[in-house]
Parts: C-alpha cells; structure tokens; sequence
C-alpha cells in the first residue's frame, strides 16, 4: 500500500517496506499541483488532482495500486466517549452511533463514521475509551473518486493529523529519553496552512491551524523581484535569487514564521493546562528552510529540529539521501499513511 498525502500544493507518495520491525523506505515522489486544485483541504478541481496523481505513480514506478490516503483535521469530527467494556462488536457499533448522534451536526446517513477503541477508561475500569471520527460523505468520495481517476484504489481513509501521530512514532526515538512524559509540539508548515499537533507520550493533547505558510515567502520573491507566482516558486526551491534574497526576504520570512510558532505556543499555554513545551518538530514544505530551526530556537526558547522520519530507516538504491533529507519534513503525513501497511 502507498501512502498518499494530497496537500494544497502537491502530491506527495511514499513506499516503505519492512523487515521485522525495520522499515525500508522503497521510493517516494513530489508532484506539484496546479494552483487551487485543493483550497482549504477540499479537492477543487478532480481532474487536475487525478491527473497529478496519475503522474506521481507513473514517476514512482511502483507495481501496487492500492493507496492510504488522508482527510484534514478540518473535515473531520473526532470525539472521545466511553462506553461499557463488556459489549459485543454489534452492541459496540450501536452504542457509538447513538452516542456520535449526539455531537454530529449532520444527519448520519450523510457521514462516513468510524471509531477506535483506546483502552479502559482509566476514571472507570469497568468502561472503555472509544475514539469516534466522522466526515461528511462527499469529503471522503472526492478524494476516492481522485485516486480512482488515476487507476488507483483507495483502500484506508486517514486524518491527516493521526497520520503525522503514526509518523511521529519513528521521530521519537530520536528524541532524549525517547520522548518520555514530555510534550512535543509537531509545528508543520504547508503552502497555506501552519497545523500545530502537540503531543505527550504520543496522544494528541492539542491541535491548532493558523493561515501562515510558504505561500507568504513565493509572494513575497514575487513582489521584491517582479516575477510570476511560478517563476517565484520555482526559484524559491532551486535557488538563484539575487545576493540579497537572504537578508532582505529569506530572513524576515523566517522571523515572522518564529513569531507565529511563539504565539501558537501562547494559545496552547492559555488553552490548557500545560506551561512549556520541551521540543519542536519543524514539518511540512518550509521545514527544511537551511537555519529555521535556530530562528525557532531563538524566539520561543525551545530545543527545535527537523522532523524526519526516515532517519533510521534503510534506503532502496532508488533514494538519493540527500534529497531525501531535504524533502523530508513534508513527507510526514505521506510516511504515517504508508506505515499504515503494516497494521496488526
């Protein structure tokens, strides 16, 4: 099974493979997406998503068609009830669906539920945790009917907030201690969005999106050098901007994406019960921005590095390392759904 993350800029396709409890990643591809195929996580234009994922898959040259692909945390409602430990898996479907009745505002035959039992509760042993998601059923079709445009066959529906948790198992075993009993912020810039997933001992405790992203940096090359939004982007990744770029654009970007981060962290503190955080992953398209991590660093006070989940891992001959460093932190989501192979 590929992992397929459709984000508002690109397509982006893994392929992990394992031996015992190593995994191996196979291949992975980028594909750019034309501009407002996908607006605020929603596909806008099927054909032109279909026909990018049809590229990616042809540019991986992989055998399998069967894909895992994600909803944004935006299109779902996801709720934690607790039901009675002793009922069968029918009693179980009846009871989550009476209650998920309650915080939908939709009517149920217009969603896709599902749910996830955690554990006991630990307030009432005799009880269970239960993690209920639901979407509306036209979210959930959009993206089937895009992989299956592409001759592809979707076979998990993910969140794409749960697919960076699955992720975030390989990052930390990176961390001190392995991350025991500290809280995690995963600050993931994409192209539009800042998502803020902070987590302790791998649950989420708090989530949080901002309109910040690398869109800001593309318009501004555009504006500072009169260029096109494409040629901006273009010589965004590959360099070749004027001696100033640095200082007088790059610079500032990352000054202003530290601020953002710093006040996310503010909301957290006031929202919760929580007053410091003890990492930062930098993810997404802007993470691998040479130095962010030490802007971050430097404004919020918190150890920050770079998110990559495949540090461990063993790589086919396909993968240019470097590369692959570099493409890494936006890979996260796309990794945590290609690992969702390997379920029990």
């Amino acid at each position: 099974m590929l992992g397929v993350d459709i984000s508002s800029s690109a397509i982006k396709m893994v392929e992990l493979s394992s031996t015992g409890k190593a995994y191996c990643i196979e291949r992975y591809v980028i594909e750019p997406l034309p501009k407002d195929a996908v607006v605020d996580g929603n596909i806008a234009n099927l054909e032109a998503v279909g026909d990018a994922l049809k590229r990616a898959w042809r540019l991986m040259g992989p055998r399998i068609r069967n894909v895992a692909l994600a909803l944004p945390a935006a299109a779902v409602i996801t709720k934690k009830i607790t039901i009675a430990a002793d009922l069968s898996e029918n009693e179980m479907e009846t009871q989550v669906e009476a209650e998920a009745n309650q915080y939908i505002p939709f009517a149920l035959d217009e969603v896709n539920l599902d749910f996830q039992v955690l554990g006991p509760s630990p307030a009432t042993p005799e009880e269970m945790e239960v993690l209920v998601a639901a979407s509306r059923k036209e979210k959930v079709e959009d993206r089937v009917a895009a992989a299956e445009s592409a001759g592809l066959k979707a076979v998990v529906m993910d969140v794409e907030s749960f697919a960076t948790l699955t992720s975030y198992e390989l990052i930390q075993k990176q961390l001190p201690g392995e991350g025991a009993n500290q809280i995690v912020a995963i600050v993931d810039i994409g192209a539009t969005m800042m998502h803020i997933n902070v987590l302790r001992n791998g649950q989420q405790v708090y989530f949080r999106e901002q309109a910040f992203g690398g869109n800001q940096l593309t318009q501004d090359i555009q504006r500072r050098y009169n260029l096109s939004a494409e040629e901006a982007e273009a010589a965004k990744r590959s360099g070749g901007l004027p001696e100033n770029y640095e200082p007088e654009v790059l610079q500032p970007f990352m000054d202003g994406l530290a601020l953002e981060v710093s006040r996310a962290l503010q909301f957290f503190y006031t929202s919760t019960q929580f007053n410091k955080v003890d990492h930062i992953l930098l993810a997404g398209g802007c993470g691998s921005i040479n130095g962010l991590d030490e802007v971050v660093a430097n404004r919020t006070q918190v150890g920050t590095m770079i998110a990559n989940p495949f540090l461990n891992m063993t790589q086919s001959n396909r993968i240019k390392p470097r590369q692959l460093l570099m493409d890494a932190p936006s890979l996260l989501i796309a990794c945590g759904l290609a690992m969702r192979r390997f379920d029990a």
